[in-house]
């Protein structure tokens, strides 16, 4: 099998956010101290409420003269807002979308490969990695206001990781690029690449190097496909006491579940956080009929039920933890182009997994199995439907799940 742990750094520096309250001063507080550049990607950009205070920051970047490039996924963020599709342009601020819907989309595999990857990089020395899009925690785009805050996390980090986040957006950026008419600018930004380029080759090919700290981890059709898959299975297979796991769409494969079901059968207590709230049927219903198994072996479940959870963390015996874009279902861990911090970090762990046990024993309910196996034929049919429509999903696409 390839190699894919991780190329962990010890010179980075950590902090956990919660939710766009406490993600957007600090993102908005690193842009306007920009010097050079700007790197974002989102899958959503929504230009309401605070999502307006982050593109207004970033107009005043570009004002500046900072280097300020935005890359949308085509899905998540099909057009701009003619007004602020203007005011990018008449400041400078680089614009590209990933993939952009066309139709009868549904057909072809490239349609499906989204970039959910919500990554940001201020001058290669501060950057953020998370699940939180670019999005009001009070706002949704489907369901208007909410009564509660979006539970959602993100990870700012410096030193050699922030640098680390520089190559892979660059990289992305510049390959997305080709074929666009050359110039004077774009030819001096690829050469300006190439050191990173250089290195991310580097990284890739010396993934033993370093103690085991924090790690950018990336999933790709390309290079990365199972790297973000194989991160947790090799510290569910290495835990001996504890597995808290919180996750908004969550339908792991075969191999994700048997490695959840021999922990716990180990003794290791296993606890996930899930999505209680109805948003889309696929992500309700597909979950579901992997219940039963899991709280047969002793896992526990807790919905989350507040608001909508979309955080996509885990904390495993206190120390190693996980903070991305990557959910357990096969849209992240098959198809999509994700983005994960892994890191071994007692401190961070322990913030994480404080917030994490909070959630499940205020802001949810625990899954009772006896319930669980009496629900009505209605919801099981649901179910159903739904697994059944993932599995052919997947099976037109040649992937095996």
């Amino acid at each position: 099998m390839q190699n894919s742990e991780p190329s962990f750094e010890n010179s980075s520096e950590l902090q956990l956010l919660e939710g766009s309250v406490a993600f957007f001063p600090s993102l908005i507080a690193a842009v306007d101290n920009a010097k050079k550049s700007v790197q974002m990607e989102t899958y959503i950009f929504d230009f309401t409420a605070s999502g307006t205070d982050v593109a207004v920051a970033l107009e005043r970047a570009a004002q500046r003269g900072v280097l300020v490039r935005i890359m949308f996924d085509g899905f998540g963020t099909p057009a701009l807002p003619t007004e602020w599709s203007d005011r990018f342009k008449a400041v400078g601020v680089q614009v590209l979308f990933y993939e952009p819907i066309v139709t009868l989309g549904i057909f072809l595999p490239s349609q499906w490969r989204r970039l959910h990857r919500k990554l940001c990089v201020i001058d290669s020395d501060i950057a953020f990695c998370g699940g939180i899009n670019v999005l009001d925690d009070w706002h949704d785009p489907s369901y208007g206001a909410l009564t509660a805050p979006r539970f959602d996390f993100c990870v700012r980090v410096t030193g050699s990781l922030a640098k680390d986040i520089q190559v892979a957006t660059s990289l992305l950026w510049e390959r997305l690029s080709i074929g666009k008419p050359l110039n004077v600018k774009r030819v001096k930004n690829a050469i300006g690449t190439l050191p990173l380029v250089l290195k991310h080759r580097h990284l890739q090919t010396n993934s033993q190097a370093g103690q085991a700290l924090t790690a950018l981890v990336l999933r790709d059709n390309i290079a990365n496909r199972r790297h973000i898959e194989r991160a947790y299975l090799k510290a569910i297979g290495d835990s001996r006491t504890e597995i808290i796991i919180a996750n908004a769409y969550f339908v792991p494969g075969a191999k994700l579940r048997r490695a959840l079901i021999l922990a716990a059968k180990r003794g290791v207590k296993v606890q996930l956080l899930l999505q209680g709230k109805y948003e889309y049927f696929m992500q309700y219903h597909a979950a579901r009929p992997i219940y039963g198994t899991l709280l047969a072996a002793g896992i526990e479940i807790y919905e989350y039920d507040k608001s909508y959870l979309h955080a996509k963390v885990a904390v495993i015996d206190g120390i190693w933890a996980t903070v991305g874009s990557s959910n357990l279902d096969p849209l992240s861990l098959l198809l999509a182009r994700e983005a994960n911090i892994v890191m071994q970090d007692a401190n961070f762990a322990q913030s994480l997994r404080k917030r994490l046990l909070l959630a499940m024993a205020n802001e949810g309910k625990r899954v009772d199995a006896t319930q669980m196996a009496n629900r009505p034929w209605t919801q099981r049919f649901n179910e159903m439907i739904a697994f059944a429509v993932m599995r052919t999903g997947l099976w037109l696409f040649g992937k095996r799940y």
